[in-house]
């Protein structure tokens, strides 16, 4: 018996050798699995693409782990379920997704210039609109026709994209404007809305110029304007009359207007031939606008480039403004506008106001204008208000401006008029710390006019390094010009302003605190 049982207890013997062999193998092995699945697991879910392979490396730990009984072959192989994502990041997106890009074709736009895309604009904007950080696409190589319309939120949420590669052009039915409207492309109630690429926005505006411009406000620098002969035109002319003309509704839509927005972009873009301003933002909080251009001809009535309406923390840099009034425009409501390295011309330069019309309070403040190049428009750096309005202008800076064959480089302007004759009024939009420096070029008509307000004299105007020669051209020139204009030559100027009274008015009239815009 004893000699019978001794082979079998001798391979029973060995094979409990090899089990344990195998035992101390797989825990080997499975502590160094679990050391670096430790480190692989923190990073794998920024390695989605490694996870089957990695799954395989590891499987030995995870076996003898749930196998106490030396059964590993007949262990199921773990799950490659992957862990459960961080919360606190975003999924990384998967590849060929495009649940957040909404293309205005894939929504029935034709892009032939001729059928109307409006619908399909306005259901790309449905879509979009609900989906953070998505993007609105115009793709490149199309025209789309699109009538007025509004992208409007609240409800929208963050951080949008509209991705302009394409061309978009105004209706020039005189049917679709109705009996007219204020804005043909708005924006309204949107946070961190970007507007971006290479496209064009074209008004078409030559249609709506023709119709009224008879009607149309006049800037009233023009009647500074002595020409040298009657062969030159004191105004701009009327442009060529159309079969459109008595159509076309007389008020005009901005191209492009931001309402009650915060965090506003717009880069890249070009906005051509407007009917009336082409960019405006009016209730508006935290306005990017750079690598922007604007194109309309110089005799196009009322086409301010870019203005601006009770906005705050407002930055625009690198822009280049072609248009036939204002290059920008800063209207009452705004404070902490920084303006940089724009090139004006042609156009009516760089205007604070008209403010204070009608009777109306204006507030402006923290206002600087710099590095800008200025070419053959009306004005340069001006400031404009009307008779009898209130408030306060004050905390402006119009640094190393330059400016050639600019007719009127330097303005104040406390009695503007739009119209033929206005009536003479006792109180004023108060203007205090206007400060000039390095301002130099040519100009073809008047180096400085100051014409500040009998009751409320314009105090702290400074001058620095304003070095302006004249150039002959159309019309009469003149010299410097003030009028109950207080404040200091910090410099020697060319030419001299003699007419600046050095230091503060006798007797400033106080306005009532109402004017005090709070600052």
């Amino acid at each position: 018996m004893y000699v019978k049982m001794k082979g079998p207890s001798f391979r029973g013997l060995t094979f409990m050798l090899a089990v344990a062999f195998l035992v101390w193998s797989f825990s080997s092995e499975g502590c160094h699995g679990r050391a670096t699945g430790k480190h692989w697991r923190q990073n794998r879910e920024a390695l989605p693409a490694l996870s089957s392979k990695k799954g395989k490396t590891h499987n030995h730990g995870g076996a003898h782990k749930g196998n106490h009984h030396g059964g590993a072959s007949k262990t199921k192989p773990p799950s490659r379920k992957m862990p459960k994502p961080d919360v606190s990041r975003s999924p990384p997106p998967q590849k060929g997704s495009r649940s957040s890009m909404f293309n205005v074709l894939d929504f029935g736009a034709r892009g032939d210039g001729k059928t109307d895309d409006t619908k399909a604009f306005q259901d790309t904007w449905t879509a979009t609109c609900k989906v953070t950080a998505s993007t609105f696409i115009v793709p490149s190589k199309y025209v789309f026709l699109v009538g007025p319309i509004s992208f409007s939120g609240p409800y929208c949420q963050p951080n949008i994209v509209f991705q302009l590669d394409g061309k978009i052009i105004a209706p020039t039915d005189f049917k679709v404007w109705g009996r007219g409207l204020f804005q043909w492309l708005q924006f309204t109630k949107l946070m961190g809305l970007t507007i971006q690429g290479n496209g064009i926005i074209d008004g078409r505006g030559s249609v709506w110029w023709q119709v009224s411009s008879f009607d149309d406000t006049i800037d009233h620098e023009f009647k500074l304007l002595i020409p040298l002969n009657s062969s030159v035109q004191e105004k701009p002319p009327a442009p060529a009359r159309s079969e459109l003309v008595g159509k076309m509704p007389r008020i005009k839509p901005t191209a492009l207007r931001f309402y009650g927005s915060f965090n506003v972009t717009v880069t890249g873009i070009t906005i051509q031939n407007s009917p009336q301003c082409h960019l405006k933002f009016d209730n508006c909080i935290g306005v990017l606008v750079h690598d922007f251009s604007v194109s309309s001809p110089s005799d196009s009535p009322n086409t301010d480039g870019i203005h601006l309406q009770n906005s705050k923390d407002v930055l625009i840099h690198n822009t280049t403004l072609s248009c036939g009034d204002d290059c920008i425009s800063i209207q009452t409501g705004c404070s902490n506008v920084y303006v940089h390295n724009i090139n004006c011309g042609p156009g009516h330069g760089i205007s604070i106001g008209s403010l204070g019309k009608d009777n109306t309070k204006a507030c402006v403040s923290n206002i600087t204008v710099r590095d800008v190049i200025m070419h053959n428009t009306m004005n340069g750096v001006r400031i404009k208000t009307w008779q009898g309005g209130l408030g306060v202008v004050q905390g402006v800076l119009f640094s190393n401006i330059q400016v050639s064959e600019v007719k009127i480089p330097i303005v104040i302007d406390q009695f503007y008029c739009d119209k033929e004759k206005c009536s003479n009024q006792t109180s004023a939009v108060a203007l205090s710390g206007i400060n000039y420096e390095r301002i130099r070029g040519t100009y073809t008509v008047k180096p400085v006019h100051f014409a500040c307000s009998d009751n409320l004299p314009c105090t702290d105007i400074s001058l620095t390094a304003i070095d302006l020669k004249p150039l002959q051209e159309l019309y009469h020139l003149y010299g410097a010009f003030c009028w109950q204009t207080f404040g200091e030559l910090r410099t020697p100027t060319v030419p001299p302003i003699d007419c600046l009274q050095i230091g503060k008015p006798s007797t400033n009239k106080i306005q009532n605190d109402f004017d005090s815009c709070g600052v």
